[in-house]
């Protein structure tokens, strides 16, 4: 077991199942011998060929077209479409064909399909690179959505991603690619889709969120113990579908809840956890549940940046609202 980052530990995914199946497809943007943008499949086409990693035009909507017509025919495609703010040009592909093709061919076939996408703020980043437009995809249904806030999950998840007969968006935190390393096993191993993980445990507020949150979370958490406040963190992993299971435990467990996502405020996951929590533990909480979000704007220029996104301090805030309500 070694010491990796996350996206050495990706890399390691695509590697185990390009070499368990003969039917994974790796395609994109400089997927081949540049290895991608970040390097995320750097090595992949010299070991597997460019038949199994193999560059794609500067097509978006090509790209998510040439990953059904794969599927149809027995494939498993992993195509990436290269920052998920070029996800507009691919829409159709995802949300009005992947999506809807169990239903409309009534389970006769399957779309195996795992649209890998870098996203996130905090790299200081161009127009459209940092956008968290997850919230759309997680809106529609036949569509999972992926998630990882660390090393470890994002090798098991993706591996998970890959095996799925259904299509999942899974999505890469550009600040996490390379920011801290753990220890990830060597050898192939899954992730369960669809379950959140407790990513810290406490007794006297939760704090539920997903991605790069998770560590600013955490490091609001540790803080806050110095106080005596005990803080539980809920990592969703996977934001469709919501571990609601998980979540509710969490609540009945603390009586206090903060839902934290860096996407903006409208319309985002954090409020479809809210509305949960609000319809099956509403008699378990102690205090309204408190909210953490980027503002209703347009993801600002870099200089801006830092000043937008949530980060620790302003869950530190948030939870001492929660906790002294």
């Amino acid at each position: 077991m070694a010491q990796k980052t996350m996206i050495q530990a990706i890399t390691d995914a695509l590697a185990h199942e390009l070499e368990n199946d003969p039917n994974v497809l790796v395609f994109g943007e400089d997927v081949g011998k540049n290895g991608g943008v970040f390097r995320a499949t750097q090595g992949l086409q010299e070991q597997f060929g460019e038949d199994r990693v193999f560059d794609t035009p500067l097509a978006e909507s090509g790209i998510g077209g040439l990953a059904i017509g794969l599927a149809l025919e027995g494939f498993r495609p992993v195509p990436e479409i290269q920052f998920f703010g070029f996800v507009f040009e691919v829409m159709d592909s995802i949300v009005a064909q992947m999506a809807r093709y169990r239903y409309r061919m009534g389970g006769t076939r399957q779309m195996p399909i795992v649209v890998r996408s870098p996203f996130g703020g905090g790299v200081h980043t161009p127009e459209l690179h940092s956008d968290n437009l997850e919230g759309l995809i997680a809106q529609s249904p036949g569509v999972k959505v992926v998630i990882p806030s660390n090393p470890y999950d994002a090798k098991g998840l993706m591996i998970s991603a890959i095996r799925d007969n259904d299509p999942v968006v899974y999505l890469e935190h550009m600040k996490l690619y390379r920011s801290f390393r753990e220890e990830v096993p060597d050898e192939a191993y899954t992730v369960p889709l669809g379950k959140a993980a407790i990513t810290r445990e406490g007794a006297d507020v939760s704090v539920i969120t997903y991605g790069a949150m998770v560590r600013e979370a955490v490091k609001a958490a540790e803080k806050l113990e110095k106080e005596g406040i005990s803080v539980e963190v809920v990592d969703l992993r996977t934001i469709a579908p919501l571990d609601v299971e998980t979540i509710i435990a969490s609540v009945e467990k603390t009586g206090r809840v903060v839902v934290v996502q860096e996407a903006q405020r409208q319309a985002g996951v954090g409020a479809m956890v809210m509305a949960e929590i609000s319809e099956r533990a509403i008699l378990s909480l102690e205090a309204p549940i408190g909210r953490v979000a980027a503002p209703d704007t347009v993801f600002p220029f870099g200089q801006a940046e830092n000043d937008w996104l949530p980060n620790a301090t302003d869950i530190e805030n948030k939870i001492k609202e929660v906790y002294n309500f």
